[in-house]
């Protein structure tokens, strides 16, 4: 059976791996990027609180003063949850396994063990592009760099926009919270991604309906 072309946007054509919607590359990509969120979803807790690592932390007398919370950080770690439990979820539904429990780690190696699986549906470049923006946002997080690298994932959803969306490549990020922008000047906060990848499946499915 001919191998059909990798749906993810890549600098040349790469065919499809035997029985995966996406090319060996992506593949191992999202496999990389699976175990790499559990220990940088447990690395960007120390960005939550800039100073909750002070060595003399003495409270003065009659303050209420707190220690500012980067609410960013908190929704970057919430999303990562959020999605790979949507993930889990769908493997369960469909291959009728048992449900592992709801933390970062267990979710991550659930979907590892179910990947050649996952890989193998429609969703893959889903699940590939959702990866990206996750490792992206928490790597941003944990240590921002002036590196503008970005990796693009789809036409942008615009109406008549010619524009590609794109998020911060795994090792690069702007000054600040990274963002998924397209190259016409629209912006989405990560935390937008979750209703951002539907509409985008909507419009890939009306292309090649």
């Amino acid at each position: 059976m001919k191998s059909q072309p990798c749906p993810r946007n890549h600098v040349q054509e790469s065919r499809a791996a035997a029985g995966s919607v996406l090319c060996i590359p992506c593949v191992r990509r999202v496999e990389r990027n699976l175990r790499a969120l559990p220990g940088l979803h447990q690395e960007c807790l120390h960005q939550v609180s800039p100073t909750g690592r002070r060595t003399n932390p003495t409270k003065v007398s009659g303050s209420r003063t707190r220690d500012h919370l980067d609410i960013s950080v908190l929704d970057a770690r919430h999303n990562v949850l959020t999605i790979l439990e949507s993930w889990s979820g769908m493997v369960v539904e469909k291959l009728g396994t048992t449900a592992p429990p709801r933390t970062v780690p267990s979710l991550a190696r659930f979907l590892t063990l179910h990947l050649e699986w996952l890989t193998g549906q429609h969703p893959a470049v889903e699940l590939a592009d959702e990866l990206e923006v996750l490792v992206a946002e928490l790597r941003q997080t944990i240590d921002p760099e002036p590196d503008q690298l970005r990796t693009h994932i789809g036409q942008c959803i615009v109406d008549n926009c010619p524009g590609t969306i794109s998020v911060p490549a795994p090792r690069g990020a702007g000054a600040g919270r990274s963002s998924i922008t397209c190259s016409s000047g629209h912006s989405w906060e990560v935390c937008e991604w979750l209703s951002l990848r539907k509409l985008m499946e909507r419009q890939r499915k009306g292309v090649h309906a």
